[in-house]
Protein backbone atom coordinates (compact mmCIF):
# COMPACT_ATOMS: atom_id res chain seq x y z
CA UNK A 1 0.00 0.00 0.00
CA UNK A 2 1.37 3.38 -0.99
CA UNK A 3 2.02 5.45 2.08
CA UNK A 4 -0.11 8.54 2.62
CA UNK A 5 2.39 10.13 4.95
CA UNK A 6 5.96 10.58 3.80
CA UNK A 7 8.53 9.71 6.43
CA UNK A 8 12.07 10.87 5.76
CA UNK A 9 15.39 11.48 7.52
CA UNK A 10 14.51 9.37 10.53
CA UNK A 11 17.30 7.89 12.59
CA UNK A 12 15.78 4.43 12.79
CA UNK A 13 14.83 2.72 9.51
CA UNK A 14 12.22 0.60 11.28
CA UNK A 15 10.03 3.67 11.78
CA UNK A 16 9.66 4.29 8.07
CA UNK A 17 6.82 1.77 7.67
CA UNK A 18 3.57 3.72 7.94
CA UNK A 19 1.13 1.51 9.83
CA UNK A 20 -2.28 0.47 8.51
CA UNK A 21 -5.21 2.64 9.45
CA UNK A 22 -6.69 0.01 11.78
CA UNK A 23 -3.54 -0.44 13.84
CA UNK A 24 -2.94 3.29 13.88
CA UNK A 25 -6.35 3.82 15.40
CA UNK A 26 -5.71 1.39 18.21
CA UNK A 27 -2.34 2.98 18.89
CA UNK A 28 -3.95 6.40 19.06
CA UNK A 29 -6.62 5.27 21.49
CA UNK A 30 -4.06 3.99 23.97
CA UNK A 31 -1.95 7.13 23.66
CA UNK A 32 -4.92 9.43 24.07
CA UNK A 33 -5.89 7.71 27.30
CA UNK A 34 -2.42 8.36 28.66
CA UNK A 35 -2.60 12.02 27.72
CA UNK A 36 -5.97 12.53 29.38
CA UNK A 37 -4.50 11.31 32.64
CA UNK A 38 -2.13 14.27 32.73
CA UNK A 39 -3.35 17.20 34.82
CA UNK A 40 -1.07 20.19 35.18
CA UNK A 41 -3.57 22.55 36.78
CA UNK A 42 -5.50 22.53 40.08
CA UNK A 43 -9.17 21.60 40.09
CA UNK A 44 -8.95 19.34 37.02
CA UNK A 45 -8.84 22.28 34.62
CA UNK A 46 -8.19 19.92 31.72
CA UNK A 47 -11.89 18.97 31.97
CA UNK A 48 -12.89 22.59 32.33
CA UNK A 49 -10.91 23.47 29.22
CA UNK A 50 -12.89 21.01 27.12
CA UNK A 51 -16.12 22.65 28.26
CA UNK A 52 -15.17 26.07 26.88
CA UNK A 53 -13.84 24.87 23.52
CA UNK A 54 -16.47 24.86 20.75
CA UNK A 55 -18.19 21.48 20.48
CA UNK A 56 -17.52 21.12 16.76
CA UNK A 57 -13.77 21.03 17.24
CA UNK A 58 -12.72 17.75 15.66
CA UNK A 59 -9.81 16.56 17.74
CA UNK A 60 -6.90 17.50 19.98
CA UNK A 61 -4.34 14.80 20.36
CA UNK A 62 -0.93 13.28 19.79
CA UNK A 63 1.74 14.45 22.17
CA UNK A 64 5.24 13.73 20.99
CA UNK A 65 8.29 13.08 23.12
CA UNK A 66 11.35 12.49 20.91
CA UNK A 67 13.28 15.74 20.90
CA UNK A 68 16.47 17.38 22.13
CA UNK A 69 16.46 20.26 24.60
CA UNK A 70 18.81 22.57 22.68
CA UNK A 71 17.26 25.61 21.06
CA UNK A 72 17.37 25.37 17.28
CA UNK A 73 19.86 27.99 16.08
CA UNK A 74 18.44 30.14 13.31
CA UNK A 75 14.93 28.79 13.76
CA UNK A 76 12.42 30.67 11.64
CA UNK A 77 8.85 29.96 12.82
CA UNK A 78 7.31 31.70 9.80
CA UNK A 79 8.63 29.10 7.35
CA UNK A 80 7.03 25.84 8.48
CA UNK A 81 7.52 22.53 6.74
CA UNK A 82 5.28 22.43 3.65
CA UNK A 83 2.37 20.05 3.91
CA UNK A 84 3.39 18.16 0.78
CA UNK A 85 6.72 17.32 2.42
CA UNK A 86 4.84 15.62 5.27
CA UNK A 87 1.84 14.13 3.53
CA UNK A 88 0.90 12.78 0.11
CA UNK A 89 -1.61 15.56 -0.54
CA UNK A 90 -3.09 13.99 -3.67
CA UNK A 91 -3.86 10.73 -1.91
CA UNK A 92 -5.14 12.59 1.13
CA UNK A 93 -7.84 14.10 -1.07
CA UNK A 94 -9.48 10.66 -1.28
CA UNK A 95 -9.95 10.46 2.50
CA UNK A 96 -12.84 11.81 4.54
CA UNK A 97 -12.22 14.63 6.99
CA UNK A 98 -12.45 12.22 9.93
CA UNK A 99 -10.02 9.74 8.36
CA UNK A 100 -7.57 12.48 7.49
CA UNK A 101 -7.71 13.99 10.98
CA UNK A 102 -6.98 10.59 12.51
CA UNK A 103 -4.10 9.88 10.11
CA UNK A 104 -2.61 13.30 10.90
CA UNK A 105 -2.85 12.69 14.64
CA UNK A 106 -1.43 9.17 14.43
CA UNK A 107 1.49 10.34 12.33
CA UNK A 108 2.59 12.93 14.89
CA UNK A 109 2.28 10.58 17.85
CA UNK A 110 5.76 10.11 19.31
CA UNK A 111 7.51 12.30 16.73
CA UNK A 112 8.19 15.31 18.93
CA UNK A 113 5.16 17.30 17.78
CA UNK A 114 1.52 17.90 18.67
CA UNK A 115 -0.96 16.98 15.94
CA UNK A 116 -4.46 18.45 15.96
CA UNK A 117 -7.27 19.39 13.60
CA UNK A 118 -10.16 21.82 13.61
CA UNK A 119 -13.17 22.87 11.57
CA UNK A 120 -12.40 25.43 8.88
CA UNK A 121 -15.10 27.72 10.29
CA UNK A 122 -13.26 27.86 13.61
CA UNK A 123 -9.97 28.64 11.90
CA UNK A 124 -11.63 31.49 9.99
CA UNK A 125 -13.00 32.82 13.28
CA UNK A 126 -9.50 32.64 14.78
CA UNK A 127 -8.15 34.43 11.71
CA UNK A 128 -10.77 37.16 11.94
CA UNK A 129 -10.41 37.79 15.66
CA UNK A 130 -6.63 37.68 15.71
CA UNK A 131 -6.57 40.31 12.97
CA UNK A 132 -7.95 42.78 15.49
CA UNK A 133 -6.41 41.29 18.63
CA UNK A 134 -3.01 39.79 17.94
CA UNK A 135 -1.64 39.48 21.47
CA UNK A 136 -2.59 37.91 24.78
CA UNK A 137 -1.12 36.57 28.01
CA UNK A 138 -1.83 33.16 29.53
CA UNK A 139 -0.77 31.96 32.99
CA UNK A 140 0.72 28.47 33.00
CA UNK A 141 0.32 26.73 36.35
CA UNK A 142 3.41 24.99 37.69
CA UNK A 143 2.80 23.35 41.03
CA UNK A 144 2.81 26.20 43.50
CA UNK A 145 2.60 29.15 41.13
CA UNK A 146 2.35 30.13 37.51
CA UNK A 147 4.55 31.42 34.69
CA UNK A 148 3.01 33.96 32.35
CA UNK A 149 3.22 33.18 28.64
CA UNK A 150 3.01 35.80 25.90
CA UNK A 151 0.96 34.80 22.87
CA UNK A 152 1.28 36.36 19.42
CA UNK A 153 -1.19 35.24 16.75
CA UNK A 154 -0.28 35.93 13.15
CA UNK A 155 -2.18 33.33 11.17
CA UNK A 156 -1.29 30.84 9.87
CA UNK A 157 0.95 30.77 12.96
CA UNK A 158 0.86 31.29 16.71
CA UNK A 159 4.07 32.03 18.61
CA UNK A 160 4.28 31.56 22.37
CA UNK A 161 7.16 32.62 24.58
CA UNK A 162 7.69 33.60 28.20
CA UNK A 163 6.44 37.07 29.08
CA UNK A 164 9.67 37.91 30.91
CA UNK A 165 11.72 36.90 27.87
CA UNK A 166 9.51 39.03 25.65
CA UNK A 167 9.80 42.03 27.97
CA UNK A 168 13.59 41.65 28.01
CA UNK A 169 14.20 40.90 24.32
CA UNK A 170 11.09 42.06 22.48
CA UNK A 171 10.77 40.61 18.97
CA UNK A 172 14.18 38.95 19.40
CA UNK A 173 12.81 36.68 22.13
CA UNK A 174 13.03 32.99 21.24
CA UNK A 175 9.66 31.24 20.90
CA UNK A 176 9.10 28.37 23.31
CA UNK A 177 6.28 26.92 21.23
CA UNK A 178 5.00 27.48 17.70
CA UNK A 179 1.71 26.43 16.12
CA UNK A 180 1.20 26.20 12.36
CA UNK A 181 -2.04 25.76 10.43
CA UNK A 182 -2.44 23.98 7.10
CA UNK A 183 -5.52 25.12 5.19
CA UNK A 184 -5.17 22.97 2.06
CA UNK A 185 -8.34 21.02 2.94
CA UNK A 186 -10.35 23.89 4.38
CA UNK A 187 -12.68 24.27 1.38
CA UNK A 188 -12.95 20.65 0.25
CA UNK A 189 -13.22 18.96 3.67
CA UNK A 190 -13.99 21.77 6.13
CA UNK A 191 -10.76 20.74 7.86
CA UNK A 192 -7.64 22.61 8.98
CA UNK A 193 -4.65 20.59 10.14
CA UNK A 194 -2.69 21.95 13.10
CA UNK A 195 0.90 21.18 14.05
CA UNK A 196 2.57 22.32 17.26
CA UNK A 197 6.32 22.29 17.90
CA UNK A 198 8.00 22.81 21.26
CA UNK A 199 11.16 24.63 20.24
CA UNK A 200 12.71 25.24 23.66
CA UNK A 201 12.13 22.07 25.66
CA UNK A 202 14.06 23.34 28.66
CA UNK A 203 11.32 25.97 29.01
CA UNK A 204 8.18 24.02 28.15
CA UNK A 205 7.07 20.39 28.37
CA UNK A 206 4.85 18.60 25.85
CA UNK A 207 1.89 18.44 28.22
CA UNK A 208 2.23 22.16 28.98
CA UNK A 209 2.40 22.92 25.26
CA UNK A 210 -0.74 20.91 24.56
CA UNK A 211 -2.58 22.77 27.31
CA UNK A 212 -1.35 26.14 25.97
CA UNK A 213 -2.57 25.24 22.49
CA UNK A 214 -6.03 24.39 23.77
CA UNK A 215 -6.16 27.38 26.09
CA UNK A 216 -5.03 29.88 23.45
CA UNK A 217 -7.75 28.62 21.15
CA UNK A 218 -10.37 28.80 23.88
CA UNK A 219 -9.64 32.49 24.49
CA UNK A 220 -10.01 33.30 20.80
CA UNK A 221 -12.90 30.94 19.98
CA UNK A 222 -15.04 31.21 23.10
CA UNK A 223 -17.13 34.39 23.05
CA UNK A 224 -16.92 35.04 26.79
CA UNK A 225 -13.17 34.52 27.02
CA UNK A 226 -12.54 36.54 23.87
CA UNK A 227 -13.79 39.65 25.67
CA UNK A 228 -10.63 39.47 27.79
CA UNK A 229 -8.51 39.28 24.64
CA UNK A 230 -10.27 42.34 23.25
CA UNK A 231 -9.72 44.23 26.48
CA UNK A 232 -6.02 43.33 26.51
CA UNK A 233 -5.55 44.66 22.97
CA UNK A 234 -8.02 47.53 22.78
CA UNK A 235 -8.61 48.72 26.33
CA UNK A 236 -5.32 47.97 27.99
CA UNK A 237 -5.96 50.22 30.99
CA UNK A 238 -9.10 48.25 31.83
CA UNK A 239 -7.41 44.87 31.51
CA UNK A 240 -6.99 43.06 34.82
CA UNK A 241 -4.80 39.96 34.80
CA UNK A 242 -6.75 38.47 37.70
CA UNK A 243 -9.73 38.15 35.34
CA UNK A 244 -7.72 35.66 33.28
CA UNK A 245 -6.89 33.72 36.43
CA UNK A 246 -10.57 33.63 37.35
CA UNK A 247 -11.53 32.45 33.85
CA UNK A 248 -9.09 29.57 34.25
CA UNK A 249 -10.10 28.99 37.88
CA UNK A 250 -6.53 29.51 39.01
CA UNK A 251 -5.75 30.83 42.48
CA UNK A 252 -4.97 34.52 42.72
CA UNK A 253 -1.58 34.62 44.46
Amino acid sequence: MQRLVKIARLSRPSTTNFCGYGSCSSQFTVAAKKHRSISILPGNLDKLQKNVLPSNLLKWSSLGFCRTSRFATGFNPLQPKPLDSIMDVERAKTKSAEELAEIWSDYHLGRGHIGASMKASLYHLLEQRSGDCRYFVIPLWRGTGYSTMFVQVQTPHILITGLEDYKARGTQASPYFTISYYTEFAESKDLVLVRGDVVFTSKLSDSEAKWLLETAHSFYLNDTRYKLVERFNKETRKFVFEDVLRALEMPIL
